[in-house]
């Protein structure tokens, strides 16, 4: 987080996993009285129930002024990061142009 310059404030916000877990939670405290779940679409419309249900409860972030800069630095960095992918791809010598199976790498 230091090299995409994050503030302190909106760092603290980031590294801790309390808002998902909260998340978790309200949705598995809404969806605990399902006695006979039918399929993976009847799961998925009761876990975005509880995401509604939880939405009600958000707080804003911590530092939430400085997610646009957060953003851009992200994609900064995304960038620069394809950029020397492509070029590894384009090197005939890079590991990540290998299209070689697991069994035949193993085997050499």
């Amino acid at each position: 987080m230091p090299r995409l310059g994050v503030p302190p404030t909106l760092a603290g916000s980031l590294r801790s996993t309390n808002c998902v877990e909260s998340l978790i939670g309200i949705c598995r405290d809404h969806s605990r009285n399902v006695k006979r779940w039918r399929n993976g679409q009847m799961a998925l419309r009761w876990c975005a129930a509880g995401m509604v249900e939880a939405s009600t409860q958000f707080r804003r972030v911590n530092g939430h002024l400085h997610l646009r800069s957060v953003r851009t630095a992200l994609e900064r960095h995304v960038a620069t990061e394809n950029v020397s992918i492509n070029d590894a791809q384009s090197d005939p010598r890079s590991r990540l142009n290998d299209h070689r199976t697991v069994a035949e790498l193993r085997g050499s």
